[in-house]
């Protein structure tokens, strides 16, 4: 009598089968925790360009804020004067696209400035992000939940965490 030793087709497939269920269950679980650090990550950026603009207008600008509302991104200049990253410079960093603007003080109105950031692909198993986010002025960071460019002329709501809406 000869003894086989190995698998049969049968009980290889049946593996193969319980690999399928447990990766059908763990890879939309992979790519929510990736959007989720995507956002927070976002969230991140925001504060660090707060704090950059901030510092920029008490050094550089002469209390006017970097980039203006004409179309000029003020993140390149703040990486000119080595405030932020030159990755962060260009605009794009964790799956988010950054923008930030300024509106320069006159004799009747104090300057501000606005920084946003969308994710830059919205659907699909590539999403790399839910909300939008934007911080301005006075440092409360908003969230956006329909995604995509930020509306600038929509009142956002506060992100919140923990009870309180997050401060730089």
């Amino acid at each position: 009598m000869k003894q086989s030793n190995g698998f049969s087709l049968i009980e290889l497939l049946i593996v193969v089968v319980i690999i399928g269920v447990i990766a059908a269950i763990a890879i939309p679980n992979l790519l929510a925790s990736r959007r989720s650090a995507n956002e927070g990550a976002a969230v991140s950026v925001l504060r660090t360009v707060h704090g950059a603009q901030v510092t920029y207008a008490a050094t550089y600008g002469q209390g006017n804020y970097a980039g203006d509302m004409s179309g000029g991104n003020g993140l390149p200049i703040l990486a000119g004067v080595s405030l932020i990253d030159s990755v962060l410079g260009s605009a794009y960093k964790s799956g988010y696209s950054f923008a930030s603007y300024s509106i320069t003080a006159t004799s009747t109105v104090p300057a501000t400035f606005i920084v946003g950031g969308a994710p830059i692909t919205l659907t699909g198993p590539g999403q790399t992000g839910s909300r939008s986010f934007l911080v301005a002025t006075d440092g409360v960071i908003y969230s956006d939940p329909v995604g995509g460019s930020m509306d600038w002329t929509r009142t956002p709501t506060i992100v919140v965490t923990g009870g309180s809406a997050i401060n730089n």
